[in-house]
């Protein structure tokens, strides 16, 4: 993480997009997470748009839900070890992914504004492009897996419904629930798409470590 921190010319920057997001202070952080989700998605947009040049555009949105999903985002926050660097993250970290998802895009934020584009790719490249190309075919995201699940063993489609919504304007939070078959699970994101897409992804895992 100290690594990462030498990045930054501004490091009033860097302590908005770590400190007061690790503490679950959202208002503090939830601007740079908001600008850093759209940087993020830029830079991985043109990623794919470069390495895939005969994919059909449906073929590279399914690589960019992967890439970009909470899941992958929480695995590469994780690998920064904000534990170390901040005792009062440890709990935090442990037992919510979402922080970890919120505090990866919002340092992205945060180094946009220091530097710019440019050298927001030169530190998103080196990390997500492993990933990007670890998969042979493009990845299923979770809603088409859950539909398509639920289709063959449910015979109806997933209910997706949208509960609740929070904070301001420009960083709203979402709560959606998704229901298939017998089974039920909520979860938040920055957009409904988001959300939506965390609560398939964790009813796909509870379907998994039923079966």
């Amino acid at each position: 993480m100290e690594q990462i921190r030498t990045l930054f010319k501004n490091q009033d920057l860097f302590d908005q997009a770590t400190h007061l997001a690790l503490a679950g202070q959202k208002a503090g952080y939830e601007r740079l997470e908001f600008l850093g989700d759209r940087v993020l998605g830029i830079i991985v947009a043109e990623m794919l748009y470069n390495a895939y040049p005969n994919e059909a555009e449906g073929l590279l949105a399914k690589r960019f839900v992967a890439l970009t999903c909470g899941k992958t985002l929480a695995k590469i926050a994780k690998s920064w070890k904000l534990e170390a660097f901040s005792e009062k993250a440890a709990h935090c970290i442990r037992h919510n992914k979402s922080i970890l998802s919120d505090v990866c895009e919002s340092i992205i934020g945060a180094l946009y504004l220091d530097q710019g584009l440019e050298v927001a790719k030169e530190f998103v490249q080196p990390i997500w492009e492993p990933l990007m190309l670890s998969y042979d075919h493009a990845p299923q995201d979770s809603k088409s897996a859950l539909q398509e699940y639920s289709q063959k063993n449910f015979g109806v489609l997933p209910i997706y419904t949208l509960v609740e919504q929070h904070g301001q304007s420009h960083a709203p939070e979402f709560t959606v629930k998704v229901e298939s078959g017998p089974y039920v699970k909520m979860a938040k994101g920055g957009s409904i798409k988001k959300a939506e897409q965390e609560a398939a992804y964790l009813l796909l895992q509870e379907i998994q470590h039923d079966t």
